[in-house]
């Protein structure tokens, strides 16, 4: 096909009787602008009325759908990182399908707090004096902040002042709170004299933050916990440490080391302590701040609360996740933590399985060994034995984007013109599904739409 052969908007969008005259108008300009695109690129163009009707088909569906993450990232950001154990998901369907006991007190009837439950369960977990559930990390960290150390000063090492995924960085958020940002130490090296020598009559908290999505190595230092916390003490001012993923258990049996756990936190003695939901704590979307019964009423009383407090389907998601580190079930059944133990040599099995099945469909499929990260700002450096399927195909980026648009999207990732299918994150259950996702080879080869990866 050249230019030339290009049909107009309306003889284009006249074949598709089917569709409203607007949707039909849209999806044909659509599909015509995208060969155009493809045709400049030196690409095949395709069926422009199937690949119409593909368009008016993707407008029609939700936006916002389950998808399957072959990438080797576990903790996908752009995939929603983690998924929900199958009892956090049957508590958030009850919850949002009818009425709940939110705010209600059993015995009396009148109001009570949404936070009650959460609270003892993380006491619970954690040895924590009480705890309060905000909407994310970054939202745990204003509201420690605003609460405890607002019009005063906040220490922190300067190889601490991270930039989180967005574009978000710590000492902008710290300024949102209200408090002043007094930096210390050197980027690589940071020493408890130096918080020693920046305390004054008007620091309002001593700040660890973790860097859990980069690492420095080589010439470093670092104030250890145990000195942090031991300053704080001898000086009353509060310690907060975020330690970013929320670890509830140890993951050095698998080689995933310097993650802070929790529970070591709080009984090293910090004040504070903040994490997320959605990361290794393999909950939902949230914010947690545990720590001194105090500051955590300085929290849950301050007016950001309000703002920043999560709604039923959260709390429900989170309780039923924390019932399973409370009944020892978690790591049979939070996906997170399932996914991170599963066997490499069973993860090569299943490959050798799906390589075949595409084969059958004309694919260049065959297996090799890989390496898996845990992602979402957790364990930069730690690497997960893995293996994946290797597709070598002419229409990579048609292919690629194939897979994005299937009812159930399929994302993998492209390295080295091959496109890489890990199923370290993919379920046994979710296999299926992901072969349908392909069409034969050679419709790829024949129709494909340009794309990234």
């Amino acid at each position: 096909m050249t230019f030339r052969d290009l049909p107009s908007v309306e003889k284009l969008s006249t074949q598709l009787s089917e569709l409203t005259h607007e949707l039909a108008v849209a999806v044909a300009r659509q599909a015509i602008d995208e060969a155009r695109e493809q045709l400049r690129a030196g690409e095949v163009v395709g069926d422009l009325l199937a690949r119409a009707r593909e368009l008016a088909t993707a407008m029609g569906r939700s936006q916002l759908r389950r998808a399957i993450n072959a990438t080797g990232v576990l903790l996908h950001t752009n995939l929603g990182r983690a998924t929900l154990a199958p009892s956090a998901v049957a508590a958030v369907a009850a919850v949002a399908s009818g009425h709940a006991t939110l705010e209600v007190d059993e015995d009396t009837g009148g109001r009570g707090s949404r936070q009650t439950l959460i609270a003892q369960l993380f006491r619970d977990l954690t040895g924590a004096e009480d705890a309060v559930v905000v909407n994310n990390n970054a939202a745990a960290t204003v509201l420690a902040l605003a609460a405890i150390a607002c019009g005063k000063d906040v220490i922190l090492s300067r190889g601490e002042l991270v930039e989180i995924g967005g574009h978000f960085r710590l000492p902008e958020v710290i300024v949102q709170s209200g408090a002043r940002l007094v930096e210390v130490g050197t980027t690589n090296r940071t020493r408890i004299a130096d918080f020693e020598k920046a305390i004054s009559e008007n620091t309002g908290m001593l700040l660890r933050c973790h860097p859990s999505n980069f690492r420095m190595v080589g010439f470093t230092e670092s104030a250890a916990l145990e000195e942090l916390v031991a300053l704080a003490k001898q000086t009353n001012i509060p310690f907060g440490d975020d330690i970013g993923s929320g670890a509830l258990v140890d993951f050095s049996p698998f080689g995933l080391t310097d993650e802070p756990q929790v529970q070591k936190s709080v009984a090293a003695g910090a004040d504070l302590v903040w994490f997320s939901g959605d990361k290794l704590l393999g909950g939902p979307q949230a914010g947690i701040l545990l720590g001194r019964k105090d500051l955590i009423a300085l929290c849950k009383q301050h007016p950001l609360m309000r703002a920043l407090r999560p709604d039923k389907l959260t709390l429900a998601a989170l309780e039923a996740t924390l019932r399973l580190y409370q009944t020892g079930r978690a790591w049979d059944e939070i996906p997170t933590l399932r996914r991170i133990r599963r066997d490499d040599a069973e993860i090569a099995r299943r490959c050798r399985v799906l390589a075949r099945k595409l084969q059958k469909l004309g694919y260049d499929a065959t297996v090799e060994a890989t390496f898996s990260q845990v992602g979402g700002g957790s364990l930069p450096d730690r690497r997960l034995p893995s293996h994946a399927v290797v597709i070598r195909a002419e229409n990579l980026p048609a292919l690629a984007r194939k897979l994005r648009q299937a009812t159930t999207p399929v994302y993998g990732r492209i390295e080295k013109d091959r496109l890489l299918l890990d199923l370290r994150a993919v379920d046994k259950d979710e296999e299926e599904t992901l072969l349908h996702a392909f069409p034969p080879a050679q419709r790829v080869l024949d129709g494909g739409q340009g794309g990234g990866a």
